[in-house]
């Protein structure tokens, strides 16, 4: 007999060898029918594979992050199946699941795949999973899996098998297909009920441009086709709020081939808006006691040596620059961490200097391949609203919880709701991979988890996924499609100080290594810019949004008035325009919804004689009328409130 520990703590008797379908099915038959796969001892497992030890279970349906993962890695077998039916002698590379549904890296040969051709694969999975499958798991020497590929010649199958350490290697198989695979799977096809094969991609076997280009095919799957339903509605809302198209549509940037790929460039009102971005935080962050500095975007490359950087993004960093006399090595600066470091040590340190704020908001280049780049939120050039505290031990805390409030009071005004926190520790069993001290690191760790509860953030402990010279938070934001980004992460950092010797004199005029805590609330202005977009599908906040008001004569006879009245706004700092087009008034406020101008000003004859202006709203409609200056105080009042929620 085996003991089971249940998700509610519970423990049960079993005989040896039983299945985690058996003890769902010990727990509640629904449970058992909806149970996709389980985890034992922490390790998530086929739901039908023998438990032969005492063991603490956790069973995943759908609705957690593990069922998902294990409905959507069958799913890219069962693709690779009806593929390998369909076009015989085919090669296959990698077959992930992926945040929303999956992938298959395939070798078609000589033949171009095309998107009219994703329907008939669409079929053929249907097929297949009707025929409701297992997915047999089983054990093969590593001579066994060598022979096997080498028959199949596939030859991408036999460089990750030669890779692999020499003993057991995992195959699966669901019906006539054989895979290469650690699992886990679901019990059989037939929990699958909704099919979507959503695009085609091309993508080089290992990242390698180098290499081979296979075709890359993404798909998702669903418990119910409702649910595919809804995840396609989904998929347009998203297209018709794509920062790339409602950037065009806005005028806020552009990329140019002469320029180069993934170097974005800001037109003017997009330059506004980010201008007002930066004023935003910098008005904050001057609250807060930090102090902007300028460094070069260029270094020698001997910096980044020294920090590490070079090491790390030498390979997606520009070629280094050799000057041409005095042969010394720059590259264009990957981070900006070095320079700030070197902003420190321009001067003796005191204790009584600490906490040291630095703030930046410097524009940083890697190298990042073609097929990667995507709109601003991947790019080769982007700008980060970065800063670097350098503090005392017993700062830490204080610093951390302010840094906090920073990013908090970010989300709220910009109407980030719904996020959640990662804090990232070490693996306190692998002490190797981190440095710095352990009195440091339960001190800082301490502080994170501290601050965290103080702030009532609701946060989730990753163990082992701290950055080898410290513990670190990430803010995790769901927009309005509920789609997650990394918006903010703070990180301590022991690594930076040590590099670079910085030191300071403590009270007992000794001298000490500060602690160094880096932060990013926006992360980068660019994919910033591009969440926002998306989240608000361009409808900005009145503070924020490039034009504010669109004044609309009537005829031309109201023109002298339209001036006036935009000379009135002017004068208070709200940001308008006159649409002057030989267009209907109509055409003019369908243009204007278009651009998402938050207010419409309509003036003719009668707002003339009464001084007054007629006002329409973005997605509302008819507002009244109102005098000018009314109106002047109904927008500064909209736009203290937004800014002071």
């Amino acid at each position: 007999m085996i003991t089971i520990t249940l998700p509610d703590n519970s423990t049960k008797q079993f005989e040896n060898g039983v299945s985690g379908y058996d003890v769902a099915m010990s727990i509640s038959p629904g449970l058992a029918r909806n149970s996709l796969a389980i985890s034992v001892n922490g390790v998530v497992q086929d739901l039908l594979k023998p438990i032969n030890a005492d063991s603490e279970i956790k069973i995943f349906t759908w609705n957690d992050p593990e069922g998902k993962a294990t409905m959507w890695h069958s799913s890219a077998h069962i693709m690779a199946a009806a593929i390998e039916e369909l076009y015989p002698g085919v090669k296959f590379g990698i077959g992930p699941d992926i945040e929303n549904g999956f992938y298959y890296d395939v070798d078609f040969g000589d033949h171009t795949l095309t998107e009219d051709e994703l329907e008939g694969i669409e079929k053929k999975m249907r097929d297949l999973v009707s025929q409701k499958h297992g997915f047999e798991y089983r054990e093969v020497s590593k001579a066994e899996a060598l022979d096997y590929f080498t028959k199949k010649d596939d030859e991408y199958k036999i460089e990750l098998i030669n890779e692999l350490e020499d003993g057991t290697i995992s195959f699966y198989q669901s019906g006539d297909f054989v895979d290469l695979c650690r699992g886990p799977h679901l019990p059989d096809t037939s929990f699958i009920k909704a099919i979507k094969l959503l695009s085609i991609a091309g993508a080089y076997w290992r990242g390698d441009e180098n290499r081979k280009q296979l075709t890359r095919i993404y798909g998702i799957t669903f418990p119910k086709k409702k649910e595919l339903d809804e995840y396609l509605e989904m998929l347009e809302e998203a297209k018709k709020r794509d920062h790339r198209k409602l950037g065009r549509e806005l005028e806020l940037f552009t990329f140019s081939q002469r320029v180069g790929s993934g170097l974005p460039i800001w037109l003017p009102k997009g330059a506004e808006l980010r201008e007002r971005l930066e004023n935003f935080l910098k008005k904050v962050q001057k609250e807060y006691g930090y102090e902007q500095v300028i460094c070069p975007h260029i270094g020698n490359v001997e910096l980044y040596k020294t920090s590490g950087h070079y090491q790390k993004y030498g390979k997606d960093s520009f070629n280094p620059i050799k000057t041409p006399v005095e042969g010394e090595e720059f590259i264009l600066k990957p981070m900006n961490c070095p320079h700030h470091c070197e902003v420190y040590s321009s001067k003796p340190r005191s204790y009584r200097d600490l906490p040291l704020r630095l703030a930046e908001f410097g524009t940083v280049y890697r190298y990042e391949q073609s097929g990667e780049l995507h709109g601003l939120t991947r790019v080769r050039g982007f700008t980060q609203d970065d800063a670097h505290i350098f503090c005392t031990p017993d700062q830490l805390l204080e610093e951390f919880k302010k840094v906090i409030d920073i990013v908090l009071y970010i989300f709220k005004t910009l109407e980030f709701k719904d996020f959640t926190t990662q804090i990232s520790l070490r693996d306190a069993n692998d002490k190797e991979k981190y440095i710095g001290s352990d009195d440091n690191w339960e001190k800082s760790e301490s502080a994170i988890l501290q601050a965290a509860k103080e702030k009532g953030l609701d946060y989730v402990i990753e163990k082992g996924e701290a950055a080898f010279y410290g513990p670190k938070m990430d803010f995790m934001v769901k927009d309005a499609l509920g789609r997650k980004w990394q918006l903010g992460t703070i990180q301590v950092d022991y690594n930076l100080p040590e590099r670079f010797e910085l030191e300071y004199v403590g009270a007992d005029n000794q001298k000490h290594r500060p602690i160094m805590i880096h932060r990013a609330p926006f992360g980068s202005m660019e994919r910033f810019v591009a969440v926002l977009l998306e989240h608000t599908a361009g409808n900005f906040p009145l503070w924020l949004t490039p034009d504010q008001v669109t004044i609309l004569p009537i005829s031309e006879k109201y023109q002298a008035y339209a001036e006036k009245v935009l000379a009135s706004l002017a004068e208070a700092d709200i940001r308008a325009n006159i649409d002057d087009r030989s267009e209907k008034t109509g055409r003019k406020i369908r243009d204007a919804e278009m651009k998402k101008i938050p207010f419409m000003l309509i003036v003719g004859e009668k707002e003339e004689l009464d001084n007054s202006v007629s006002i329409r709203k973005h997605g509302e409609g008819d507002q009244g009328v109102m005098s000018i200056l009314d109106f002047v105080n109904k927008i500064n009042e909209e736009i203290k409130q937004s800014i002071l929620k």
